[in-house]
């Protein structure tokens, strides 16, 4: 039991993490910041390949969601060159 609990926090501050990292890469690709949404990007890419490969969200989720992002930011970088 202690060790269901223990690692239901750390999994629990890792989705925390992941989330808080979505919702600054969203602000940065809603404000047009190319440059800063692509390292945001990048940290993002980096977190959901560790939460993966310790078994907080599965492989395919985090490849799922790393390829959405970059589609997403790939959209607003074509948008703003327009």
């Amino acid at each position: 039991m202690r060790n269901s609990l223990r690692k239901g926090l750390q999994n629990r501050s890792t989705k925390s993490r992941l989330h808080n990292l979505e919702r600054k890469y969203a602000e940065l690709v809603g404000a047009g910041n190319k440059k800063e949404a692509g390292e945001a990007l990048r940290l993002l890419s980096s977190a959901l390949d560790k939460a993966a490969k310790t078994g907080v969200i599965h492989r395919a989720k985090a490849n799922r969601s790393k390829s959405r992002l970059t589609v997403r930011l790939n959209a607003t970088a074509a948008a703003a060159a327009k």
